[in-house]
């Protein structure tokens, strides 16, 4: 599945299929996930210094199709935004996605469609889920890294910078379960997401990309 996908199942919840994190926080970090992801499939990057354009500004490094409809939609957003900053792409990155995301996981039986009622009057869907195991084993992998102190793979360390960026540890992993408390598990998430975990020929952009995610996440919190 897609980090973006992942990220998702992690901050919506089983019962109630409902995200447990704001609506708007939660669109950015999808944003910035598939941003994250083709830069990690070395479709997309940054513009550095001693190059061409201005330091820090997306670029499509490979145009060619990712083999995801979902990223290849996204590689298009950036093919179109090319010489903007990260957080000016996040945003359309994240337009409608969140609802993608869902029917395609229902599509999957990973969730099911329910029609709810906000407030007992507007019509919303629900996602509740359907078949836990994927979740379960992304989870367990996040509990690892976080709690047990294992060494993530890149993936696994993608997700957690994108879980810390929404400050959501603790609704992913239960410190308390685990002998921790909220900070020592926001600054274990904090040492991966700020660590080398990244390819190294890429560790700058996805360091930046990472930077760029927080950046747009708080944004739409103070927004909020």
């Amino acid at each position: 599945m897609l980090l973006a996908e992942d990220l998702l199942l992690l901050v919506t919840d089983d019962a109630s299929g409902r995200l447990s994190i704001p609506v708007a926080q939660a669109d950015a970090a999808l944003g910035g996930a598939n941003l994250l992801e083709l830069a990690l499939l070395d479709k997309v990057g940054l513009s550095h210094e001693g190059g061409q354009g201005t330091p820090g500004r997306v670029m499509v490094r490979e145009p060619s199709p990712a083999g995801d409809e979902i990223l290849d939609a996204a590689l298009a957003v950036v093919l179109a935004r090319q010489g903007k900053k990260p957080s000016s792409v996040i945003g359309p990155l994240g337009k409608n996605l969140r609802r993608t995301l869902y029917q395609r996981l229902a599509g999957r039986g990973v969730l099911r469609a329910e029609q709810g009622r906000v407030l007992g009057v507007f019509p919303a869907r629900r996602w509740p889920a359907q078949d836990t195991s994927h979740k379960t084993q992304v989870r367990q992998l996040v509990t690892r890294a976080l709690a047990q102190q294992m060494a993530p793979d890149t993936p696994t360390a993608a997700l957690i910078a994108l879980v810390h960026a929404l400050r959501c540890e603790h609704k992913i992993v239960d410190p308390g379960r685990n002998e921790l408390s909220r900070r020592q598990l926001q600054a274990r998430a904090e040492e991966i997401a700020s660590g080398n975990w990244a390819p190294e020929a890429d560790s700058k952009t996805i360091g930046e990309i990472t930077a760029a995610v927080r950046a747009a996440v708080k944004a739409a919190a103070s927004a909020g």
